[in-house]
């Protein structure tokens, strides 16, 4: 282990032992408390950079069932989850768009009406997805839409995570795919499985939230964060290359040079966009979006578009799907061993006495931190939405204004971690940013999103909703 590595990894231990053996706080079991204590040690050894972040979950489920906190059934238990297996699916798939030349050709394509910058590539991707979103009730199968296009982005620029000369110009381009991700889910009611959930809460709240209403609603902050944040994360990245006047020309001629689609292109593109339209429409027919990616996975494998040895050379995709199962599964035992309630309504109740705009702004300030806590935004909701929501209303909060920002925090606090979505893990294996940098840039872009939810916000909801 490299030395500067050990006083990091001296302090997580120590503060793993000194949450250990510390007294549970207020009724919370002494087993939710100690899971807890696991949870956020494994999390805090990747944020100082003391372990990577497979390293630190393996340690950590290991710890929970030998010390019997969770039996094992349960501990391992975000393996079979259906989420976790599309991503493995949808990584595999868009490595395909890549490998065939297809990504390729679609980089180049765009570079002809984006490429004058690195700004106006990343502009794209926040606008493809504003587009499609509508349309995908899951934002990580909207994942496995965006990323094969930020990777064909940044092959066409002759950025390559292996080579430092343009790695920061993949870099924006992927955390761009994230960031889009967080907003084109805020926008668009249909565009995220917890969205309708947390609709129906609201409602048997009092407040009404149809989807025209949500869509009025989000319209003006979402647009506006929309235009910020790409230019925050250009300005925070820094890519090495800005202005690439003659790139439209030059992928132009290009494009001619390749000729006509081969044989594993024209595979590729039709099983992608059937990929895409069974996606679509998945909620209309109950079609299961985890079985259209492996249905997807399994033409090209037929085709020989992929082989069993490619596959084999994706130690990435192992690797993701590790720690995400195995920090879905913490996540999810915390809330049912009652950690997340308890910590969501002392937090609350905490807030009495308080005038009412500070008490809603702490409220959704709380919830969204809070979610460093989870690796599921579908669980979150389901934790502390409704007891947030309910508690704000009894302490004087407009119900409409409250419901609305909790909602749509639940959808922008997405890119807070890289394991805050499973949308997130096809831009996070990608191999352009460190787990420092999202975290970094999480925080910043999920900061940005607040302020501009919370100023412009407020005062468009005030005017269309309340």
């Amino acid at each position: 282990m490299s030395s500067p590595r050990r006083p990091a990894l001296i302090f997580v231990a120590a503060l793993g032992v000194a949450l250990w053996w510390s007294p549970p706080p207020g009724e919370l079991s002494l087993d939710a408390w100690r899971l807890f204590a696991i949870f956020i040690t494994a999390i805090v050894a990747v944020i100082v950079n003391a372990l990577p972040i497979l390293t630190a979950s393996i340690l950590a489920v290991a710890a929970a069932v030998l010390t019997g906190l969770l039996a094992p059934d349960d501990a391992y238990a975000g393996f079979s989850n259906p989420a976790i297996l599309l991503i493995v699916a949808a990584f595999l798939v868009a490595d395909a768009v890549v490998k065939c030349g297809l990504g390729n050709r679609g980089g180049l394509w765009l570079a002809t009406r984006f490429g004058g910058s690195t700004l106006g590539l990343g502009y794209s991707i926040f606008l493809l997805d504003a587009v499609i979103a509508p349309a995908f009730p899951s934002s990580t199968a909207r994942s496995g839409v965006l990323y094969p296009f930020a990777r064909s982005l940044a092959d066409g620029a002759g950025a390559r995570p292996d080579e430092p000369a343009r790695r920061k110009v993949g870099a924006f381009l992927m955390f761009s795919g994230m960031a889009s991700l967080t907003l084109s889910s805020a926008l668009w009611m249909t565009a995220m499985v917890a969205n309708p959930l947390g609709a129906e809460i609201a409602r048997n709240a009092g407040v009404e939230v149809s989807f025209t209403r949500w869509l009025l609603a989000a319209a003006v902050p979402c647009i506006c964060a929309m235009v910020v944040l790409p230019l925050l994360l250009h300005w925070l990245i820094d890519p090495e290359v800005r202005s690439t006047p003659e790139a439209p020309a030059a992928a132009r001629r290009a494009l001619q040079a390749l000729g006509p689609l081969t044989r594993n292109e024209r595979i590729v593109l039709v099983v992608f966009l059937s990929m895409v339209l069974l996606w679509a429409s998945a909620a209309t027919f109950g079609i299961d979006s985890t079985a259209v990616a492996f249905l997807g996975l399994g033409v090209l494998l037929t085709t020989n578009v992929i082989t069993l040895q490619d596959i084999g050379k994706q130690g990435d995709v192992l690797a993701t799907f590790i720690w995400f199962a195995v920090l879905f599964t913490l996540s999810s035992q915390l809330n049912e061993l009652g950690f997340m309630t308890f910590l969501g309504e002392r937090l609350a109740h905490a807030l009495g006495g308080l005038p009412s705009p500070v008490v809603g702004y702490f409220l959704v300030a709380a919830y969204v931190v809070l979610h460093y806590l989870f690796v599921s935004q579908t669980a979150h909701m389901l934790a502390l939405f409704g007891i947030f929501l309910d508690v704000g209303i009894q302490l004087g909060v407009t119900p409409a204004l409250l419901a609305f920002q909790l909602l749509f925090a639940t959808d922008y606090f997405s890119a807070i971690t890289p394991q805050a979505s499973s949308a997130n893990l096809l831009f996070v294996g990608s191999g352009y940013l460190s787990q420092r940098d999202l975290y970094r840039l999480g925080a910043v872009a999920t900061a940005a999103n607040f302020a501009i939810f919370s100023i412009i916000g407020t005062a468009w909801l005030w005017l269309v909703v309340r």
